[in-house]
C-alpha cells in the first residue's frame, strides 16, 4: 500500500455531499471529487487519520486496495484466492466484509460476500495451514466489496463502526436524528458558532451536541473509542496521536448562547445525560418550554430542529404546523428558521413559503429540508430598506 498517495473515498448522506466536498478540501484532500453520496480523493496516512477523527459529515472512510472484473462467480472467486490477504490481514485477526452489489451477473451480495469470504479461509487454509476468524459484531479488520456490474472494487474500512457512532449518545430519543446528518444540517443552514442557536423541540439533544461541537471546532470523534485503522499492518500510533492533539489545540472559545427548548420531561432529562457525557453543560442550556408559548430572547438567532413524530406527541399535523408558522410570524422577528419534515403536505400549512427546500433522507424517509425567514414587517419593506442602506 503505496501510504503517500492513498486513494480515498469517504461516504456521506444523500444531500449533504458538497458540505462533505468543502469539509475535505479544507482538511487538506488532493483531487478532491464530488460523487453520489460519496466524496473521492487522495490523501497520506496521516490524512486519512485526519478525516476519521474530523469530519463531521462523513459516514464511513474506505481505502480500494484491489480492483479487477468478473464475467461469473468463478473468476470472481480465483482473482480473490490469488490476492495476497495477508498484506492486509493477520491470521490472529478477525474480519468481517459488508457489501454493495448493483449487477445482472452477480445479484445476490450475501451470495458474492460469502464468496469472498470462502476466497480467504481458503487463501491462508493453504498458505499458513490455519485460517482468521469471521466476526461480524466487532472485527478488527473490516472490508468493503462493491460490484458494479463487472468491476470489482475491494476497500479496507479504515473507520469500523459508522462515523455518526460519536460515543456521545447515552440515551435515544423515540426519533432521534442522526449524527451526521444533524451536523450537515447545522451546516446546510450556516450554523457556524457566530450568534446563538435555538433547537425548539430538542428531543434527546443531537443537535444542540452537534451545534456546540462546530461552534467550539471540537473534532468529529473526540468521544469515540477507537477507528479500523489502528489494527493495520501499517499504524502510526505516533503520527495519530500527533494528528490529535493538533486538532484539539484548535478548539475555540465560543461566547453566544446554545439552547433547547422540549416540552417532554423523559426527553430533557435523555438531552441533559447526552450533554453531560459530551461534557457540554457549560455550553448548552435546555428547559421545559412550549416553542408556542415562546419569545424570541437571543439576538441574532439561527434556529434549526425536527419536529416530534407522532409517537414522541400526540400532534394533529396540520394543527400543529399551523401553530409553528403563527410562532415564527408573531414571536421570531428577523429569525432564520429551518426544519426537516417527511410530511410534504403538513408543512404548507406553516402558512409561510420556505425560501429554500432540500431534499435529504432520514433513515428510508425521505424529507425536505426547509428554510423559513422571518422579518419584521413585510418581505417587501425588509428589502426596501436593505436597498437604501
Amino acid at each position: 500500500m503505496d501510504t503517500e498517495n492513498l486513494k480515498i473515498q469517504i461516504k456521506t448522506f444523500f444531500g449533504l455531499e458538497q458540505i462533505l466536498f468543502e469539509e475535505i478540501k479544507k482538511l487538506g484532500g488532493r483531487k478532491v471529487e464530488l460523487k453520489n453520496r460519496a466524496v473521492n480523493c487522495e490523501g497520506d496516512l496521516g490524512f486519512l487519520y485526519k478525516i476519521n477523527y474530523s469530519a463531521r459529515t462523513a459516514l464511513k472512510i474506505l481505502v480500494p486496495v484491489f480492483e479487477f472484473k468478473a464475467f461469473n462467480q468463478h473468476q470472481f472467486y480465483n482473482k480473490m484466492v490469488q490476492f495476497p490477504w495477508e498484506d492486509f490481514l493477520d491470521v490472529d485477526q478477525t474480519f468481517a466484509i459488508d457489501s454493495t452489489v448493483n449487477s445482472e451477473t452477480f445479484k445476490h451480495s450475501q451470495f458474492v460476500t460469502l464468496k469472498m469470504k470462502d476466497a480467504i479461509v481458503d487463501y491462508f487454509q493453504e498458505k499458513f495451514k490455519r485460517r482468521p476468524n469471521i466476526e461480524t459484531r466487532n472485527p478488527e479488520i473490516k472490508f468493503h466489496l462493491h460490484i458494479d456490474r463487472e468491476l470489482v472494487t475491494i476497500s479496507l474500512d479504515s473507520s469500523g463502526d459508522p462515523l455518526f457512532k460519536r460515543g456521545y449518545r447515552k440515551e435515544q430519543g423515540q426519533a432521534p436524528i442522526n449524527e451526521v446528518l444533524a451536523s450537515g444540517m447545522l451546516q446546510l443552514a450556516g450554523w457556524d458558532g457566530k450568534g446563538n442557536f435555538l433547537d425548539p423541540m430538542c428531543g434527546s439533544g443531537t443537535l444542540l451536541i452537534e451545534a456546540a461541537m462546530i461552534a467550539l471546532d471540537l473534532p468529529a470523534q473526540i468521544f469515540r473509542r477507537g477507528f479500523a485503522f489502528q489494527n493495520w499492518k501499517n499504524y502510526d500510533a505516533d503520527l495519530f496521536k500527533k494528528i490529535k492533539e493538533f486538532r484539539i489545540n484548535r478548539v475555540k472559545e465560543f461566547t453566544g448562547k446554545i439552547v433547547g427548548y422540549d416540552i417532554d420531561a423523559r426527553m430533557l432529562n435523555a438531552a441533559r445525560t447526552n450533554i453531560e457525557s459530551a461534557e457540554m453543560e457549560d455550553v448548552i442550556e435546555v428547559r421545559k418550554q412550549n416553542f408556542f408559548d415562546s419569545k424570541k430572547d437571543l439576538f441574532p438567532l439561527l434556529m434549526v430542529f425536527n419536529p416530534p413524530y407522532d409517537e414522541r406527541i400526540s400532534i394533529n399535523d396540520d394543527d400543529f404546523y399551523k401553530k409553528v408558522g403563527d410562532t415564527f410570524k408573531t414571536s421570531y422577528p428577523n429569525t432564520l428558521a429551518w426544519l426537516i419534515s417527511s410530511d410534504l403536505e403538513a408543512v404548507k400549512k406553516i402558512g409561510l413559503r420556505p425560501s429554500r427546500k432540500i431534499k435529504l433522507f432520514n433513515g428510508k424517509l425521505e424529507t425536505r429540508f426547509l428554510q423559513y425567514e422571518m422579518y419584521e414587517g413585510t418581505k417587501k419593506v425588509h428589502k426596501l430598506e436593505e436597498n437604501k442602506k
